[in-house]
């Protein structure tokens, strides 16, 4: 049915969650943050970027980063079904 509907997923990670957000393939980082708040696409920055996949793979983010698989990526990265997103946003404006 994801297919279908042409939809992927990237995940968020904090100390105490990790949690899943859908959007549709091809959708560029800024609008994935938004995705989570809109704030975030407004004042999206970058996102630091790993693949599900390779966390498999590797068995932990310590690792990833020793193989020196974490990429940072600006606004027009396309967000792949599985990447792991750390998104940096600057301040809202209120």
């Amino acid at each position: 049915m994801r297919k279908v509907l042409n939809l992927g997923s990237f995940f968020t990670t904090g100390t105490d969650e990790v949690r899943q957000w859908t959007i549709r393939n091809g959708t560029k980082a800024p609008q994935a943050a938004g995705v989570i708040h809109g704030d975030f696409e407004k004042t999206f920055i970058q996102a630091i970027v790993y693949n599900f996949d390779k966390l498999k793979e590797l068995g932990s983010e310590a690792e990833i980063k020793a193989k020196g698989q974490i990429q940072t990526k600006g606004k027009d990265y396309v967000v792949n079904d599985g990447d792991i997103l750390l998104i940096k946003a600057g301040a809202a404006k209120s």
